[in-house]
């Protein structure tokens, strides 16, 4: 188990680049980008350590986000 204040550096990063991954791929606005990843569920498992979300790459991520914002819903990896 990491620390928090390692984990919440960890989220930060991971979290910057998502937004950039998102904004150049939906080619929306950083802030728009950020707002839809804030009130997504994707976020809120992201946001907990526990749940290893944030070992899963970016792409992976990015992938996940557009599957939630087109069905509603999140296939996880197995390995997540």
């Amino acid at each position: 188990m990491i620390e928090v204040k390692e984990f919440q550096v960890i989220l930060q990063v991971i979290v910057s680049k998502l937004v950039q991954m998102i904004t150049k791929e939906l080619n929306i606005l950083d802030e728009d980008a950020l707002s839809l990843l804030y009130v997504s569920k994707l976020y809120k498992k992201l946001e907990q350590e526990e749940t290893k979300v944030w070992h899963l790459s970016v792409p992976t991520l990015f992938d996940l986000f557009v599957e939630e914002q087109e069905t509603g819903n999140i296939t996880f990896p197995k390995e997540a």
